[in-house]
């Protein structure tokens, strides 16, 4: 019987790269999502639709009202930036939204019996976002086999980030070597009411480099009807 795995899954590229690499080292992925009152729902839908046809075992889908908290455009009434990828931390983050990921994950791995959750993370071809880093991803793991009763009685929590180190162009070839779907991904922090990518937000403009240095066409909708840079 093939190991149980934990992978966060968006339904955007990175999320759903992983779930096919966690695939492909021979678990068996049980997906998460959250609906947390995010701006960009449309990802969490396309998330509702094809968790299984992208590999899941199960698919668990987490509620939770993170408006209530707001500090960030996906969350709260704050424009999202369209100016480009910039150096600073932009609004887009969200604040501790890794760590209260990571945290259902863990609860639903130590249920489960799994003992290896997976995360789409980047810290190259990224908006800069400090749950996103090497050092971030280590804490908490350190922190998973402190905290839980499997922990505590010797089983070993791993936290996988195998996107981590990867250009968003490797991260593509990645997944269309695994087989990967990417029209049925969506990336944009700021869709349009029909659910067509804006191409012009942090998320979009990362994905639409990947695809260029790539060399593909990204297959997705967008409003400005590009398809790659």
């Amino acid at each position: 019987m093939q190991p149980k795995a934990v992978v966060l899954y968006s339904g955007g590229l990175d999320s759903t790269t992983c779930l096919a690499i966690a695939s492909a080292d021979g678990f068996s992925p049980y997906a998460i999502s959250f609906a947390y009152g995010q701006r960009h729902s449309v990802e969490l839908e396309l998330a509702r639709a094809h968790a299984r046809r992208m590999g899941a075992v199960d698919h668990l889908v987490v509620d939770f009202d993170y408006r209530k908290v707001g500090g960030s455009a996906l969350t709260d009434d704050i424009s999202v930036p369209k100016e480009g990828v910039g150096d600073d931390i932009p609004v887009t983050y969200v604040p501790a939204r890794n760590t209260i990921f990571l945290s259902f994950a863990l609860g639903w791995a130590e249920v489960l019996g799994a003992f290896d959750i997976y995360i789409g993370v980047n810290a190259l071809d990224y908006s800069g976002y400090p749950d996103c880093r090497p050092e971030y991803i280590a804490a908490f793991e350190a922190m998973a086999n402190l905290a839980t009763k499997a922990g505590v009685e010797g089983r070993h929590f791993r936290i996988h980030t195998p996107l981590i180190s990867l250009t968003k162009a490797q991260i593509i070839r990645k997944g269309v070597q695994l087989g990967v779907d990417y029209g049925l991904t969506h990336s944009c922090y700021d869709p349009t009411p029909e659910g067509l990518s804006c191409g012009r937000c942090d998320s979009c403009r990362l994905r639409l480099k990947g695809f260029a240095e790539a060399g593909m066409a990204d297959p997705v909708g967008y409003a400005s009807g590009e398809r790659h840079e």
